[in-house]
């Protein structure tokens, strides 16, 4: 990493729904990574709240399109679920103000749309916009990267995700709720809709999950690949069984069993890109897919503001990061990455 001259003040950086179960890790780990968090949201109550918790950091209160929030940041982090309703406004608000954004998105419908709106302008203003960097799409994205390597197409990119239980958010199911929009895989070499009713697969995972019974269940991280990587088919799979955790109204949020706050939940992300006989897999391992998400996007935002990027406008994980790099810097703690080929 570039070291800045000690006469260069702290780079601050917007979280906003920093109150949220996400926001939290983020603003935890931009402050171990040395950044100033500026801490934004919709509620000023709740904005208080963590601010009592922070008494050094400035807390702004706003609308998502008060360009106002993002007076003196480098860049925005948004946390602020469901985005559908947050990613477009902030983002085009951060652009007009030349400001980096990034999110942790896990719905399609919002990378697209970022893709449509922003990129010219994005491109024009010397700002990178990344949605989906996080668990659900950039983790999925950089492995997929990394495992295509020096392979310009291939046959198949498959992902398969297995949580060993799933403590939902309430922000998870807001979403959940809110994002209606049918899913889309690709196939022929394009973004197709998900068969109806979705394939059911086995997948052999590594230990200590084993054989699995799991789901075509794709996320974002299909359309943010398919802005970058040649593939004629690209699917998503997750295991069935934390699934019924998401879909119970009495299942329990994450519980910290730690003093990072990160709950005992386990996953292990696994994805294969497959040409003609020839087959490449990577595996991510780690705890807890909301605390992950953090030390994924605000690496994303430190080589941002290093310059340590392919371009600028609007891009895929893969297509902005050297993947080897960043999976390498989030190795072996908070991922475990295991490569067979």
């Amino acid at each position: 990493m570039e070291r800045r001259g000690h006469a260069e003040p702290p780079r601050r950086v917007v979280v906003y729904g920093a109150y949220g179960h996400t926001g939290r890790f983020v603003t935890a780990e931009l402050l171990r990574r040395g950044l100033v968090p500026i801490l934004s949201g919709r509620d000023p109550e709740r904005l208080a709240a963590l601010g009592a918790d922070h008494p050094g950091l400035e807390c702004r209160p706003a609308t998502v399109d008060d360009p106002r929030v993002l007076n003196g940041a480098a860049a925005v982090i948004n946390c602020a679920g469901p985005f559908l309703d947050t990613a477009s406004p902030l983002a085009g608000a951060a652009v007009r103000a030349g400001v980096h954004y990034l999110d942790v998105s896990a719905e399609q419908t919002t990378v697209q749309a970022l893709h449509r709106e922003q990129a010219g302008d994005a491109r024009a203003a010397g700002v990178a916009v990344v949605p989906a960097m996080a668990f659900y799409g950039g983790l999925a994205d950089l492995l997929a990267t990394s495992a295509m390597g020096d392979w310009t197409r291939a046959d198949e990119i498959t992902v398969a995700v297995a949580l060993d239980r799933w403590w939902p958010t309430a922000g998870t199911r807001l979403t959940g709720r809110r994002n209606t929009a049918r899913r889309l895989v690709v196939a022929g070499g394009r973004l197709v809709p998900l068969a109806d009713p979705p394939p059911i697969r086995a997948w052999p995972f590594p230990e200590p999950f084993g054989r699995q019974e799991t789901v075509e269940l794709p996320f974002s991280e299909i359309v943010t690949m398919a802005t970058h990587l040649r593939a004629s088919a690209i699917h998503s799979f997750f295991r069935t069984g934390p699934l019924h955790d998401l879909r119970d109204p009495a299942t329990p949020g994450p519980e910290a069993v730690d003093g990072t706050g990160r709950s005992a939940q386990r996953f292990v992300v696994e994805v294969v890109a497959r040409r003609g006989t020839g087959e490449r897999r990577i595996t991510a391992a780690g705890r807890d897919i909301y605390a992950v998400s953090a030390p994924i996007v605000v690496e994303a935002t430190v080589r941002i503001l290093d310059g340590r990027v392919a371009g600028l406008g609007v891009a895929a994980p893969g297509e902005l990061f050297d993947a080897d790099d960043v999976l390498g810097a989030l190795s072996p703690d908070p991922l475990t990455v295991r490569r067979e080929w």
